[in-house]
């Protein structure tokens, strides 16, 4: 049997990441595929966290790791309320407002919930969240609107935007704190971050339609129709939270996220394609420039990253727009699964100190 100390678990919509983890070094990982039919049973998200939680287990076992051994089991951390940035202990309350989210309901909330069922299977073993998507450091003036009733959230991807900025920052020899980064995460959602010497002050709320529309979000929408829209009598609330959080972006106008898809559509000649790309590289790449402004042009690098930092054709619309704002990098996929293997590590080693949530 072999020994392990850290587990990685990163549920998302069709799928559960797996990693297993000697201190640094990764022995294994997986991302096991959920089928629709597999998951249409379940009534609820957090109906799945038994089921996922089994194929974890049976996982493990089925490729000879010992639990002996284990001692934190980490996930992402769900749309629960304003936090600092760090590694947080998964505890009552925490698991209360996953399930019982003050701003959505969205896979990520299943994360903590995950790590706590795995946990509870091993004793001494402690099951915490890193980075989650509320991680707040905005500054005062970019939470104003024109509304006194309505402010602007910090929901972004932060586990990933932190993790670059701060492995961009180690390979140029610099310090996180040191630097004035924009960094843009693209995948089903999209977040581009204004991180000032390591606090991101601005961010587009990305998660209910600001900023951006991505493979499945809507984006900033026009106020007025979407008003009409409510009031037609020919959507529901769920609908309308739908269209901001799951059921619009590129999915809506394509009817597909598969990127190689699509890619493959615009080489053959598929105008409608190849225009809402355009769009939604149009669409990142101002934003951009929104906080390029934030950041008083004093920007010492652009990173790219997420999922869709794959494509050719979306990367080199959006540098055609920006590359004269500071230097570009690109940094493909996403680093979610290192970044809280790293955080987990560092709780291990006595480097960070966990959070109560609280």
């Amino acid at each position: 049997m072999t020994p392990f100390n850290i587990l990685v678990v990163n549920p998302k919509d069709f799928l559960t990441q797996i990693a297993v983890y000697q201190n640094y070094k990764l022995l294994y990982m997986i991302s096991r595929k959920h089928s629709a039919d597999e998951l249409e049973s379940f009534r609820t998200i957090y109906d799945q966290v038994q089921f996922r939680k089994e194929i974890v287990i049976r996982e493990l076992k089925n490729n000879d790791f010992s639990l002996d051994e284990l001692r934190i089991v980490i996930s992402r951390g769900g749309l629960i309320k304003p936090v600092r940035s760090g590694v947080y202990k998964v505890n009552e309350l925490l698991k209360r407002d996953l399930i019982h989210s003050p701003v959505g309901e969205d896979i990520i909330n299943i994360g903590g919930l995950l790590a706590d069922a795995i946990a509870a299977e091993v004793p001494g073993t402690s099951a915490m969240i890193a980075d989650p998507t509320v991680v707040d450091e905005l500054q005062d003036v970019a939470r104003i609107t024109g509304s006194p009733e309505i402010h602007r959230k910090s929901i972004f991807h932060a586990l990933n935007q932190k993790a670059v900025a701060k492995m961009h920052a180690e390979t140029h020899k610099m310090r996180y704190e040191e630097m004035n980064l924009i960094v843009v995460h693209m995948g089903n959602g999209t977040t581009v971050g204004a991180h000032r010497k390591g606090r991101v002050v601005d961010v587009n709320q990305g998660f209910e339609g600001d900023g951006p529309f991505s493979m499945v979000r809507s984006g900033t929408l026009p106020l007025g129709d979407v008003v009409k829209m409510c009031f037609s009598g020919k959507k529901t609330l769920e609908e309308m939270l739908c269209l901001l959080t799951h059921c619009a972006g590129v999915n809506a106008h394509l009817g597909t996220m598969d990127i190689n898809e699509i890619e493959y559509r615009i080489h053959e000649g598929d105008t409608h394609a190849k225009i809402i790309m355009e769009a939604m590289a149009y669409q990142v790449s101002k934003c951009i420039g929104e906080m390029f402004a934030v950041l008083k042009g004093e920007v010492d690098a652009i990173l790219i990253t997420g999922d869709l930092a794959h494509s050719q054709f979306v990367v080199r619309n959006i540098i055609d727009n920006v590359e004269k704002f500071a230097p570009i990098f690109l940094y493909a996929g996403d680093n979610e699964i290192q970044s809280m293997a790293s955080n987990a590590l560092r709780v291990l080693k006595g480097e960070m100190e966990v959070q109560e949530y609280i």
